[in-house]
């Protein structure tokens, strides 16, 4: 029974709230390559000192994210402020 279990992989990307286009486009092409091995995705803005106050750009990040990555996996985790992070959680699609 335990030999059959499939061991849950799950990657990280951070992002900070200011992430610039090549940035955000460099950490998509590693999260569409991870969704297609079968892993998880955790995607999270990390807020350092007072861009705290930038929670808007790290949603309207997690948002865009979560849209780009529609056709290769489903939102597990919708965007969730976490201390210091706005965490979502995104798992591959079933095979086709």
């Amino acid at each position: 029974m335990k030999a059959k279990t499939s061991k849950v992989v799950v990657k990280e990307i951070r992002f900070g709230p200011n992430t610039d286009d090549h940035d955000y486009n460099f950490k998509l092409k590693h999260a569409i390559k991870f969704l297609d091995e079968g892993a998880k995705v955790k995607a999270y803005v990390f807020f350092k000192g007072r861009s705290i106050l930038y929670k808007e750009q790290g949603e309207i990040i997690l948002e865009r994210f979560i849209a780009d990555l529609e056709e290769y996996g489903k939102l597990e985790m919708s965007p969730k402020l976490e201390g210091k992070r706005m965490i979502i959680v995104i798992s591959p699609k079933g095979k086709k």
